[in-house]
């Protein structure tokens, strides 16, 4: 079941970075020469096999720019395929006045705790925590490899089916709204955008894929994008 609501304010910054909204941020290159994940490798039984025998790949995007003092922290997030007869991904916007990546989409998920048996346990956890998302209704069919952000987070993306029927519960100081986006609009690179910009003499380069969701227009970009490009490597290998 998806959740609607109006899309971020203009006002609303995307960034804790002074000055910089990505929306408005020059596109310099899209992947449109980049072949498309072909819709059998979307369905879940090739989703099933392809983490039972992944073939040789490396991810893309490892690490963003150091940009705080903290030190760093284990992380894990839910990469949730719902599946429908067209296989979607279920991603979340995060409430505004959270600390770090407020109001970004991303996928639920969060720091790991030290009763967490591993990274699927955690993703889980914050799964339910956050979105209500229950864990029967949820099948973990593989890890991917680590993301280090800007923010010092290790996330581990744990990629999972989940049942069309679900039902969420949204916990409103942490996640604003919950959203399904296609598979394969996200693994198409025709939809994969490039920036690059320089803030304080730094140069930061990052990957979006804006979707429009009726009339709401949805800014997937950062480590979420990351992430999802890291998992198109691994389907397209």
């Amino acid at each position: 079941m998806m959740h609607n609501a109006q899309s971020l304010p203009p006002e609303t910054a995307l960034s804790k970075i002074p000055g910089f909204d990505p929306r408005s941020a020059p596109v310099i290159g899209i992947d449109g020469h980049l072949a498309a994940v072909t819709a059998e490798r979307l369905t879940p039984d090739a989703l099933r096999a392809r983490f039972a025998a992944p073939p040789a790949w490396e991810p893309e995007i490892v690490a963003e720019r150091r940009f705080t003092d903290r030190q760093t922290v284990l992380a894990a997030v839910l990469v949730p395929i719902v599946m429908r007869e067209r296989p979607m991904v279920l991603l979340t916007e995060r409430a505004t006045h959270l600390s770090t990546h407020s109001g970004q989409v991303a996928f639920p998920g969060g720091k790991c705790d030290d009763t967490d048996l591993d990274a699927a346990d955690t993703a889980l956890r914050e799964a339910h925590e956050e979105i209500g998302l229950e864990r029967p209704l949820v099948e973990v069919i593989g890890l991917m490899p680590t993301y280090k952000t800007g923010t010092m987070f290790i996330v581990t993306p744990v990629v999972a089916l989940v049942q069309a029927d679900y039902r969420l519960a949204l916990n409103a100081s942490e996640v604003a709204d919950a959203f399904e986006v296609p598979l394969d609009f996200l693994m198409n690179p025709a939809h994969h955008h490039r920036h690059a910009i320089d803030i304080g003499g730094v140069r930061r380069e990052w990957l979006s894929m804006p979707y429009m969701d009726g009339s709401t227009d949805r800014f997937i970009w950062g480590a979420t994008a990351a992430m999802l490009r890291n998992f198109y490597r691994l389907l397209v290998a």
